[in-house]
């Protein structure tokens, strides 16, 4: 269904402000001058054991204007909308840029992008922000209800976080857009509990959150775009049993196991070891106080083996549904797909359009992204996702590969180190798989490896078939923070002796 920006946005006077804020700061003597109106609609419902714990509706709204005077970068922003306070902000954020150029290191020059101008939705069906908190609370009750019932389950606590962005863009080159993108996402999880010995389990679904709408909670998705319905009903049915097998099952066996790897879980292994890895501001150390660098220099590009010959990993912000995904993004720069491994190597980066032309490109590639009015644009990660075998196995013929292993579902704890390079996961489902088959679950396990390593030791790729979309709203970069939501589809995969860790034994207990 095609949606138009809202009309309360549109009516805000866009244009006014622009021609205000840029003809300031073009007498003032910029050289590049950029006007961002963005207007950010929050909501987040959750219930414990079916009881309301907790319900807001966030509304922020503001304006900035960020120049370059003499190389150098300024930036304001206000919370009010209108042509003056635009012209005020291009006046301050112009006499920023000439204070802070005494301490500058390198003169900012941007690549060059064509002038654009239009408007771009997001694709979804029904705006979640048209259905009632009643509705919303309603159906997370209803499915907690359907959890508790099962006497294995101790509590469950239920949640719904939805978001609808929109942001005008106009700078002095001639570009001026306008963009609004809705994304939702929502989970179950159940607690259980040994009533003799005390030991506690929990488990949650693993639907992804999507760049969609009400309809996704819902589950009235068709399978369009390469984006499948989630069948949230049979998930949440199963929940209990899981986590009841989970509470019973034996602890893992440390040692080198084969891997089956669902895209539940393995998108999370792909943004920490390649979505940051490949950030080219922690490459180059711009980006090091928070969560570090990347082993990835440019020094390596075209030249590591960042894994196996089969492995296509692809930067994009035009996919539909991805949380990434954007008509522009916040310097004006189309969105945009290429790739940053290919034939698993290193082939490149993530690049705002400084960055692009310090390093000689003819353009960004469109990964600049401000979180709030308040905030400037940084380099942020787009949708980062390794592509699927052409004509590879299903699911089915990825177990009945595996001869000793481990079938690994969903996300849950991770750490990596600040190069992005040794890290560990676990997640919330671990199926002991032997000689083909799928047996009963294990608790406990950790994998752990090098980044290279890794995906080195990657030597199945699911087809089409298993391919999924994952993320999360939650990717946190700079200084000050910022928050981004993202995207990242990869195919299920099989990992050949990869490190397990038992991690109640790692944690003494």
């Amino acid at each position: 269904m095609t949606h138009e920006v809202d009309s309360e946005f549109l009516a805000l006077p866009l244009d006014a402000c622009a021609d205000a804020a840029l003809e300031r700061a073009r007498s003032l003597g910029a050289a590049h001058a950029d006007l961002r109106i963005v207007s950010t609609l929050t909501t987040y419902q959750k219930l414990r054991d079916a009881q309301v714990e907790g319900s807001s509706h966030d509304d922020d709204n503001g304006m900035s204007v960020r120049v370059l005077v003499d190389g150098c970068w300024g930036f304001a922003a206000s919370d009010v909308i209108e042509p003056a306070a635009a012209a005020t902000l291009a006046s301050r954020a112009v006499a920023m840029a000439r204070i802070s150029a005494p301490l500058a290191t390198a003169r900012v020059e941007l690549a060059p992008e064509p002038v654009h101008i239009g408007s771009w939705v997001s694709s979804y069906v029904v705006d979640p922000f048209s259905v009632a908190e009643g509705e919303r609370v309603a159906l997370l009750a209803d499915r907690s209800r359907g959890v508790m019932a099962h006497e294995a389950v101790a509590h469950v606590t239920a949640a719904l976080h939805a978001v609808k962005e929109r942001t005008f863009y106009a700078d002095l080159a001639g570009s001026r857009t306008v963009q609004q993108r809705v994304r939702l996402e929502s989970d179950v999880t159940a607690l259980a509990v040994d009533p003799s010995t005390g030991a506690f389990e929990t488990m949650s679904t693993t639907a992804p959150p999507s760049g969609r709408g009400w309809e996704y909670v819902t589950g009235d998705v068709t399978d369009v775009g390469g984006a499948r319905r989630w069948d949230w009903d049979a998930e949440i049915a199963a929940l209990p049993t899981y986590l009841a097998e989970k509470l019973a099952a034996p602890s893992v066996e440390p040692g080198r196991y084969d891997l089956l790897i669902h895209p539940t879980n393995l998108w999370l292994t792909i943004h920490e070891s390649i979505g940051h890895a490949t950030e080219l501001d922690r490459a180059l150390g711009y980006e090091a106080n928070y969560a570090g660098t990347s082993f990835a220099t440019p020094d390596k590009l075209g030249t590591l083996k960042y894994g196996v010959p089969g492995m296509r990993v692809t930067g994009d912000r035009v996919v539909e549904h991805g949380l990434s995904t954007v008509g522009w993004d916040d310097e004006g720069v189309a969105g945009q797909t290429w790739d940053l491994i290919d034939r698993g190597i290193l082939v490149g980066y993530q690049l705002d359009r400084a960055m692009a032309h310090e390093h000689g490109l003819d353009r960004s590639n469109g990964c600049a992204y401000a979180d709030s009015a308040v905030h400037t644009a940084i380099q942020r990660m787009p949708n980062v996702s390794l592509q699927p075998a052409p004509d590879g196995p299903t699911l089915e013929q990825l177990v009945e590969g595996v001869e000793d292993g481990i079938y690994v579902v969903g996300d849950k704890s991770w750490s990596i180190d600040m190069q992005r390079f040794n890290f560990q996961f676990t997640g919330q489902r671990f199926h002991r798989i032997r000689n083909g088959r799928i047996e009963g679950q294990l608790k406990d396990v950790a994998y752990q490896a090098t980044t290279t390593d890794f995906w080195g030791s990657m030597k199945a790729i699911g087809g089409e078939s298993t391919y999924l979309l994952g993320g999360a709203f939650n990717c946190g970069k700079g200084q000050p923070g910022q928050v981004a939501a993202v995207s990242h589809g990869c195919p299920a995969a099989v990992f050949e002796q990869v490190n397990v860790l038992n991690s109640a034994k790692e944690a003494g207990r």
